[in-house]
């Protein structure tokens, strides 16, 4: 049952803007900002380019085509002076030196405002004093260089630089920045900017939404950081936080002092767990019933903010040129000078999501920064943005509804496909991120989430992929075998639940929603891979872990070894193993050398779980093997034959799963 809002301290005085940072000061698009002191030296290149290394020079792709391209050249050091960052927003640049501002952070995306939003022009503005000079630079698509404009300032004075910027040749990508120079004296930069000539349609009144679960130290990091910036502030019309944990944001350390700074603005839900589906359904259903906004931002409750991302989200949002979905990219929370992805799309022969084409993901950006990184500078076009961060204008959400009911995993995608079929694009805007715990730390598609992954790919396909879905079907049943392979029964168990479920139609899916958590942990801990131990000491010591030397095994290569392996892999998993590897495993693996050719040789075997926190002890069972891939042939023959029917019942049931009343009887009962 759904309990009352938290009851909030007396608001106190909210701090007063200084000068520079007046409340929605016109036009503004994109501030110049700066690292906060204690961020760490590498996150430091996310902001400014000080990498002596980057130099132009002509390099031709073509014979007689000569192309400025930028040329890494490590190692040498074009000032040995460092700018120095005196708040978030202003910066000393020392005599002698040189710094550009062709960072992730603030150079300016411009292919993406070209390709989104009604401008034809953008103004760099620059509060800047002392002497020095200031030039910039635009890329093409193909990541070369054009030098755009240059300015010298003289003397000990104040100067307002004003550049007007054409916005036309960015038809395929590119972007915009500025170098700053000085000779014999420094220059302060007091604030800068990116600006439209024009008045946006709209307002800026953005609803921030976030679920979470047992996070609460996270969540009030976030909510301070909002609360901290006083242009954030004033754009934000309510901060809404559906608690769904045991372990209350309201009992957190420094709850209190944030809560008394935003005041009526912050609305504090608690309910049950229902997922990050159910919570940012709750958001939505609270913001359009409750709230006049103009937009709603969703956000994780395990990020990192940077508060001028949502500035930036909203500015997108009220300049584009029709309703659209503004995506925050993800940084990695580990190493935080990697963009870990640039955009997401998905497969709709196969329905997977993967990167969107000619990315790279975890790309470290203090090694490579943007200026040297040619494949950044053409445009990235997606088909959703995840949940991390998003933004949502009024009008799609009323238009398409509310997140189905999936709990979690696919619920942000499928949005993304709903929104694009009624004609609502997405946009993922580099620029506009925060940072995210990596994937790279995690595997989930074989832990308790596999249910989700397969239950809500197959609830999406049915909505919005292939009439035929045979390519779909044949990537189950091979994630099957290799789960099979890997001992991994708990996950085969747990995609054999979700077939199951998925067959039983569209009925079940809010019925599901606040019980389905605990039928899986049931079921998955019937499995010796679904009870994970705290280390491989707690049973004996592996027979094989004497002889090191000889358990490296290479992968096979070629079709022909990749088909003998299988093979041999097939028979040995159809065997009875050797009764003493129930009790003492064979070998100790490690999460990255758990490969299908290393265990499937094995009867036993301890393997480490990706966040390195744990193992399961693994053992091999030939009749648990056979019995489950002929559940899921079965079961994958049954989709087969049903598809055209499961398509129109789910077609015909989205909107019933999507809309405010069915939502308001899940948070009522």
């Amino acid at each position: 049952m759904t309990t009352p809002e938290t009851a909030l301290p007396s608001p106190v005085p909210r701090p007063v803007p200084r000068a520079d940072e007046a409340p929605n000061p016109r036009g503004l698009l994109q501030r110049v900002i700066l690292p906060r002191p204690g961020d760490p030296m590498r996150v430091r290149a996310l902001y400014i380019d000080e990498r002596t290394g980057v130099r132009l020079a002509t390099v031709p792709p073509a014979p007689g085509v000569a192309v400025e391209r930028p040329v890494h050249l490590s190692g040498t050091l074009v000032s040995p002076r460092r700018l120095r960052a005196t708040s978030r927003t202003s910066a000393r640049v020392p005599e002698q030196s040189e710094v550009s501002f062709g960072a992730y952070f603030n150079a300016f995306a411009a292919g993406y405002w070209r390709r989104w939003s009604r401008l034809t022009e953008v103004h760099l503005r620059l509060d800047v004093e002392g002497s020095g000079r200031i030039d910039v630079y635009r890329s093409k698509a193909d990541g070369s260089h054009i030098f755009v404009h240059g300015e010298v300032l003289h003397g000990p004075r104040r100067h307002q630089v004003d550049i007007p910027l054409d916005l036309r040749p960015f038809e395929d990508g590119g972007w915009y920045w500025f170098d700053i120079t000085t000779d014999d004296h420094e220059l302060v930069l007091h604030s800068g900017g990116w600006y439209a000539a024009e008045e946006s349609s709209g307002r800026a009144a953005v609803v921030v939404g976030m679920p979470t679960f047992n996070r609460p130290a996270d969540c009030v990091a976030t909510l301070t950081a909002i609360a901290e910036d006083p242009l954030v502030l004033a754009a934000v019309t309510r901060v809404i936080i559906a608690d769904q944990g045991t372990q209350k944001v309201r009992d957190q350390e420094g709850f209190a002092q944030v809560a008394a700074v935003l005041g009526d603005k912050l609305q504090v839900i608690e309910q049950p767990n229902l997922g990050g589906s159910g919570g940012y359904a709750r958001v939505m259903y609270e913001a359009l019933g409750g709230t006049d906004c103009e937009q709603i931002l969703f956000m994780d409750d395990d990020i990192l903010l940077e508060p001028d991302s949502i500035l930036r989200a909203v500015a997108f949002s009220r300049y584009a040129r029709s309703p659209i979905l503004v995506g925050g990219q993800m940084l990695s929370l580990q190493a935080r000078s990697q963009l870990s992805t640039m955009g997401e799309v998905v497969d709709r022969r196969a329905f997977l999501w993967r990167d969107a084409p000619r990315t790279e993901p975890h790309h470290d950006l203090a090694d490579l920064p943007l200026r040297v990184t040619r494949w950044m500078h053409r445009r990235v076009d997606v088909d959703y943005n995840a949940w991390w961060m998003c933004l949502i204008p009024r009008q799609v959400a009323e238009d398409v509804g509310l997140p189905l009911p999936l709990f979690i995993k696919w619920d942000d995608a499928e949005y993304g496909l709903r929104a694009r079929a009624r004609g609502y694009r997405t946009a993922t805007v580099p620029g506009i991120a925060i940072w995210h715990m990596s994937f790279i730390e995690k595997d989930d598609s074989s832990d308790w989430q596999a249910y989700f992954h397969y239950r809500n790919r197959l609830v999406a396909a049915a909505l919005h992929g292939p009439d035929d879905p045979s390519a779909l079907i044949r990537d189950l049943l091979k994630r099957t075998l290799r789960h099979l392979l890997l001992m991994e029964y708990s996950a085969v168990a747990l995609q054999r639940k979700a077939l199951r479920d998925f067959l039983a139609g569209p009925e079940q899916l809010f019925a599901k929603l606040p019980v389905v958590l605990g039928e899986i942990r049931a079921e998955r801990a019937e499995y010796d891979d679904g009870r994970p131990l705290d280390s491989a000491t707690e049973v004996p010591l592996a027979e094989l872990d004497e002889l090191a030397s000889q358990l490296v095994t290479p992968p096979p290569v070629g079709k022909v070894a990749i088909a003998r392996n299988l093979l041999r892999a097939l028979v040995h998993n159809l065997r009875a193993p050797d009764p003493a590897h129930r009790t003492r495993p064979q070998r100790n693996v490690s999460w990255n050398d758990a490969q299908w050719f290393v265990l499937s040789r094995l009867d036993s075997a301890t393997v480490s779980t990706p966040d390195g926190r744990g193992v399961t002890f693994r053992r091999r069972d030939p009749k648990l093997f056979r019995s489950l891939l002929f559940d899921s042939v079965v079961l994958c023959r049954d989709v087969m034959k049903s598809w055209p029917e499961l398509r129109r019942r789910y077609q015909d049931a989205l909107p019933e799963l999507t809309s405010r009343e069915a939502w308001k009887q899940v948070f009522e009962s």
